[in-house]
């Protein structure tokens, strides 16, 4: 969870790519990435799941960056390095709001996921091996 933290508001509160977005890709990178740098049919296949994520999630919320969903989302967006901006967030029920984006690309990232754990014989019990060796 710590590390999550300057993912949110696009990116350390820039409004740029969508910090649930970003987060969904890590998880697809730790579930079919490589310890290896040189293992390039990993690095494929996982480049793959990702960007099927990243097109799953943009064909959802109409875009990839942060200030626009919260315009979809909103009306408007906000500058969240600015308190007032913030405080207007708050008030538009930006803590109801945002967390349901995250959902939705938690949901996006586990089905790739376990779409990609069942192609390799893993089934929804756990991860593959570590693609070490």
């Amino acid at each position: 969870m710590r590390a999550s933290f300057p993912l949110s508001g696009g990116i350390a509160r820039m409004g740029e790519t969508c910090g649930a977005l970003v987060g969904a890709l890590m998880a697809v990178g730790l579930a079919a990435g490589s310890d290896r740098l040189d293992d390039r049919k990993s690095y494929d296949e996982c480049m793959a799941l990702g960007r099927e994520v990243y097109e799953r999630f943009k064909a959802e919320h109409g875009t990839t960056l942060c200030y626009g969903i919260q315009e979809k989302l909103f009306g408007r967006h906000f500058d969240l390095k600015r308190p007032e901006e913030v405080a207007a967030w708050l008030k538009a029920g930006g803590k109801e709001k945002c967390p349901l984006v995250c959902a939705s690309a938690a949901r996006i990232a586990a089905d790739v996921i376990l779409k990609f754990w069942a192609s390799r014989g893993n089934g929804p019990r756990g991860p593959p091996q570590t693609r070490s060796s």
